[in-house]
């Protein structure tokens, strides 16, 4: 199974610690984050590798290489301008295979990759999302995703504020048909979450995946202090 990991972000909330550093290679109790992804899929024997880079990506490019060090086959795709996250995958598509996993690259969800994958394949959907129950509010994002009763995704909204129908939290790790892509906007700049997802929520072909597993991220400042404890 191939794994995508979305890493072109310029990480503005994480400033000054991205000044210099793109958010990715952030260190996280002494490792850089992106390492600490790249050994959770070597361990998972998940060796298929595309990194799709941007801001300062040949950091990322010049430590990592090949992958070889970590038991990958790692791949690159660099965005010449921001594209979003849609632009960067649209951009890699001769690379993709025909169904792959996408990683955000500031998000830390240790389940089982391939296995979100698997689902896909068996589905009639073209994508599938892991979403996370978070009644506690012990990830700090407020809920965006409602789930109907046989499985799909309904609604998909960053913006509602303690809406009842949102349910469920993006956990950061997704799964693609590369046909897919086809539904998004012909623009070069498009997002995922705002341009994509909602072409296929419209097809009842978005498919959600809830886990009781937490995932963790480094959006902020606050959130890097609680995934440095867990590795830590």
């Amino acid at each position: 199974m191939q794994v995508v990991i979305l890493a072109g972000g310029l990480g503005t909330r994480l400033w000054p610690l991205t000044k210099e550093v793109p958010k990715p290679m952030v260190p996280v109790a002494g490792v850089p984050y992106l390492e600490r992804q790249l050994q959770l899929l070597a361990k998972q024997q998940l060796r298929n590798v595309l990194i799709l880079t941007a801001y300062l990506g040949e950091q990322i490019e010049s430590y990592f290489g090949d992958g070889n060090r970590l038991g990958l086959s790692i791949q690159y795709s660099r965005e010449r301008e921001p594209l979003g996250t849609g632009g960067a995958l649209r951009e890699a598509c001769p690379l993709l295979d025909e169904i792959f996993v996408v990683v955000y690259g500031d998000s830390y969800l240790p389940i089982e990759y391939a296995a979100v994958g698997r689902r896909l394949a068996l589905s009639g959907t073209w994508g599938a999302l892991v979403l996370y129950q978070d009644p506690s509010g012990e990830t700090g994002v407020r809920n965006n995703v409602a789930l109907s009763g046989d499985g799909l995704v309904t609604r998909y909204d960053k913006t509602a504020i303690e809406d009842q129908e949102l349910q469920y939290i993006e956990a950061g790790v997704l799964a693609l048909r590369r046909q897919a892509l086809a539904l998004a906007p012909s623009e070069a700049k498009f997002s995922l979450e705002r341009e994509l997802f909602p072409h296929l929520i419209e097809r009842r072909a978005l498919l959600g995946l809830p886990t009781q597993q937490r995932f963790y991220d480094i959006g902020t400042m606050d959130r890097l202090k609680v995934i440095e404890q867990l590795f830590a």
